[in-house]
């Protein structure tokens, strides 16, 4: 066999030597560059018509009929999470949420799992700053049993105190790898800096913290902050919409109402702030670079998502071609605004070459000016917003998907027609709103600064950057 695929190689070789000694004798013809065609009109998006209601306990209820594939998603959103911890608290939202995983009044975590797989679907329970959701997908017939599954969970959870360790155990190592990663460190640095005591600027726990939480802490956390006037059912996929308002019906009117909402406005730093985080001889800096900016209530926040979206928060944006395609001093530079509840913060961040830190910096900056001071140019724009509609159009192909855009809406209290309106919003902005809106809000002066990075040799290219 060896011998067989030797010579195969060999006839294939003396091949393809022939044919680049035809194509040497007989240069091919240069074809014309063909220009792509031009972009369409991209079309309005159309939400799926929903049902909406509420129960007499205040849980709201939102069913989207989706696809024709027969599976259903049932997701339960609390509105608790990171944002009801107290300072000396740090993760006792996720550890609940964990204990949450482990068995009901009635059912051992085993059975939910055996339960779960035989209806052909998972359920997952995740925790946030501002929301914790239960969900289940499951088979469409399942759909009503997936409620039920999702009620008791969130209702009725066992919390075992044997899983406890356990848990504390696996979240303890979830913080040592985060603090591995100099993103990681980057993110801990820039939200403290910007946020300080808020619950918002406390991202990691202390050993003593995990280890000090007690299964009644866990019990006391969740009958504070789990209740019906928190919680925003969504049901999306295919289902019998007449059964599956019973089965909510059924497992839910009689939940308890529960306390509002923890409201806690933030105060996040709009002034310059530089920290620099000694990590000796690392061959790259992780720069993170940001910003407070309007929530997405603000009627400036779409012409803001497509500022970010030119500015680096795209492959084609100005920073991804200037300091990846063109200079080459980072591999995934990256743009974002990053959204809590009424609290946005826009966000550049990149891994460059340990050499290059300060010119990087001087790049993004430069950007950030030229966009200040020139508006950009149709095409350009119109590109980057044809981009954004396809992305949004994406993610709101898939039930997940939908589920978690209504989420953020309902959320931050926008209008209902809010996803429905998307495509015009974004179509609507022009090239003197994008300059408008970086003139405005993106104002260097007002950024926080983190760099993790080898301190010897990024120090002084930080120099131009300290606070004078």
């Amino acid at each position: 066999m060896r011998y067989r695929l030797s010579a195969l190689a060999s006839l294939l070789g003396a091949a393809a030597s022939l044919a680049v000694s035809a194509n040497a004798q007989q240069p091919a013809a240069a074809s014309p560059k063909q220009k792509p065609p031009p972009l369409g009109t991209p079309k309005a998006f159309q939400l799926p018509p929903k049902r909406e209601f509420s129960l007499p306990n205040g849980m709201k209820v939102t069913l989207v009929p989706f696809g024709k594939i027969p599976k259903v998603t049932v997701l339960a959103s609390v509105r608790t999470g990171n944002i009801d911890e107290n300072a000396n608290e740090v993760w006792l939202a996720d550890v609940t949420g964990e204990m949450m995983r482990e068995g009901t009044k009635t059912r051992s975590a085993p059975e939910i799992a055996t339960l779960v797989g035989g209806m052909g679907g998972s359920l997952n329970v995740s925790v946030g700053s501002d929301n914790t959701s239960v969900s289940s997908t499951v088979l469409s017939e399942r759909g009503p049993e997936a409620v039920a599954l999702v009620a008791d969970v969130l209702r009725n959870p066992r919390f075992p105190d044997s899983e406890l360790a356990r848990i504390v155990a696996t979240k303890l190592r979830d913080v040592a790898i985060a603090k591995s990663s100099p993103q990681s460190l980057a993110q801990e640095k820039f939200s403290s800096t910007m946020f300080g005591d808020h619950p918002y600027g406390r991202v990691y726990p202390t050993e003593a913290m995990l280890k000090g939480y007690t299964i009644q802490q866990v019990k006391d956390f969740h009958a504070k902050n789990f209740g019906a006037a928190r919680t925003h059912l969504y049901v999306a996929g295919v289902y019998d919409g007449a059964a599956m308002e019973k089965a909510i019906r059924q497992n839910f009117e009689s939940w308890t109402r529960g306390s509002a909402p923890t409201r806690k406005p933030t105060a996040p730093k709009k002034v310059r702030n530089v920290a620099l985080l000694d990590r000796p001889d690392a061959v790259q800096s992780t720069i993170m670079l940001g910003v407070p900016v309007p929530d997405p209530t603000s009627k400036d926040y779409t012409a803001l998502e497509v500022a970010n979206s030119l500015l680096g928060g795209s492959f084609g944006s100005r920073i991804t071609t200037n300091i990846r395609e063109q200079k080459g001093y980072t591999y995934s530079p990256f743009g974002s605004l990053d959204t809590h509840y009424h609290d946005a913060t826009w966000i550049e961040q990149a891994d460059v070459t340990t050499k290059f830190t300060g010119a990087s910096l001087k790049e993004i900056f430069a950007e950030i000016a030229r966009l200040q001071q020139t508006p950009p140019g149709a095409e350009e724009l119109n590109g980057i917003k044809n981009n954004m509609i396809g992305i949004f159009t994406l993610q709101n192909a898939s039930r997940g998907g939908i589920i978690g855009q209504l989420a953020d809406v309902d959320l931050q209290g926008l209008p209902g027609n809010h996803l429905g309106t998307y495509v015009q919003r974004v179509l609507a902005v022009t090239p003197a709103d994008v300059q408008r809106v970086t003139k405005t809000y993106l104002r260097p002066e007002a950024m926080t600064l983190v760099v993790v990075g080898d301190k010897k040799t990024v120090e002084t290219q930080l120099a131009p950057y300290m606070v004078k």
